[in-house]
């Protein structure tokens, strides 16, 4: 497994992890259609800037254009506060395999090395038990359970924490 950087030519896996009913169903349903190159497109540039990392789960080094799902890392403003937040998604033909935990883990690595990014929090559904238990397994910290906005939504979530400079993943 590798994580590499958004390309331009990941909108086909956009929009297998963001608009299908299934892999959206702890989302609150299936984003439209529409947007999604302009989704990418934004994606690639902050990732360019090195704002947000978003970084797509390769399963085969040797075949880079194949990709298993997504794992991301930005900043926002919650309740007045900075925080850096992480979200991840793996398609059905991968998931059960550990891609996601591994590239979960490997983002994580990534963050504790570069240093700037603190406590990172993640916040999958309340009903969600493989995000929640990539969660537990890598050391994050159960907070409490809060409703977040996500697409015009409101979602149940457990709201987890790790610092990966001080926590082990």
């Amino acid at each position: 497994m590798l994580l590499r950087d958004v390309e331009h030519g990941d909108v086909d896996a956009y929009v297998r992890m963001r608009c299908d009913p299934v892999m959206m169903a702890e989302l609150g349903g299936p984003l439209p259609r529409e947007g999604i190159e302009a989704k990418v497109r934004r994606d690639v540039r902050r990732a360019a800037a090195d704002t947000d990392w978003t970084k797509m789960i390769v399963p085969d080094a040797a075949r880079p254009d194949v990709v298993a799902g997504a794992v991301t890392l930005w900043s926002h403003d919650e309740d007045g506060e900075r925080i850096s937040e992480i979200g991840w998604m793996v398609l059905p033909e991968y998931q059960g395999q550990g891609l996601g935990k591994q590239g979960v883990r490997a983002l994580l690595e990534l963050a504790r090395d570069d240093g700037r990014w603190g406590s990172i929090h993640a916040f999958p559904a309340t009903f969600n038990a493989p995000s929640n238990g990539i969660c537990r397994s890598l050391g994050f910290r159960l907070l409490g359970t809060q409703d977040i906005p996500f697409a015009g939504r409101v979602l149940q979530a457990h709201h987890w924490v790790i610092d990966p400079c001080i926590d082990r993943t």
